[in-house]
């Protein structure tokens, strides 16, 4: 018995020690971070602080060290923003005087640009299409709803869908469905592109309110 408790005793130490040890840790790396880059330009500051305030030690080299996080985060934020943006600029000037080479470079960044986050609207909907044949289902994505001169060629509504490549994305097929022959699907985009890129080894879960089963 006395064992048992001695046992139960020891396993509560330990407990309290998985517990606290992060917590320490944490302390002792924000301490070593406060009192490195605060300790060494709190002086800059001392002149500037009052007298009586001087003392609190610990305290303005935590303000110390905030204030240098924040001068280097503006500075980064300049040079990517405002001068990587002016270089960036005259560099593709240079590469669309170039023949030959502009046309490859317009071509991949229109590919960028198309898949980048900004971009990512252009594809509203996620969708199954059977494609190639009926019987085989594949992931495509809304892009169009507009009734332009294919629409006008083709009896019934049609919707512009892309069928992406797996697992490069970049590429892929148009497609103009007829409206009825499209089902919706609940994922979101994002999803969607996940599941195309990793080859349907990365499957979102089935939303709450299911997949229609028929079509949109």
């Amino acid at each position: 018995m006395p064992e048992t408790r001695l046992a139960s005793l020891r396993n509560a130490f330990v407990t309290g020690v998985l517990l606290l040890a992060p917590l320490a840790v944490t302390w002792m790396v924000f301490t070593w971070l406060f009192t490195t880059i605060g300790g060494r330009f709190r002086p800059m500051f001392d002149p500037y602080l009052p007298a009586s305030l001087r003392d609190l030690e610990m305290l303005w080299n935590i303000l110390s060290t905030l204030t240098v996080l924040v001068l280097i985060t503006a500075l980064g934020w300049l040079s990517r923003y405002v001068l990587g943006q002016y270089f960036g600029t005259l560099a593709e000037r240079f590469i669309l005087s170039i023949p030959g080479i502009n046309t490859v470079y317009t071509t991949v960044k229109q590919l960028v640009d198309t898949f980048s986050t900004q971009n990512r609207n252009m594809f509203s909907k996620v969708v199954l299409v059977e494609y190639p044949r009926k019987g085989i289902w594949t992931i495509g994505f809304l892009t169009n709803k507009t009734q332009g001169e294919p629409q006008s060629k083709i009896d019934g509504e049609i919707w512009t869908i892309f069928v992406p490549t797996t697992p490069n994305p970049t590429s892929g097929f148009l497609l103009f469905v007829p409206r009825q022959d499209l089902v919706e699907l609940d994922m979101s985009v994002g999803d969607g592109m996940k599941m195309v890129i990793s080859g349907g080894a990365v499957m979102p879960p089935i939303a709450a309110t299911g997949v229609s089963a028929e079509g949109i």
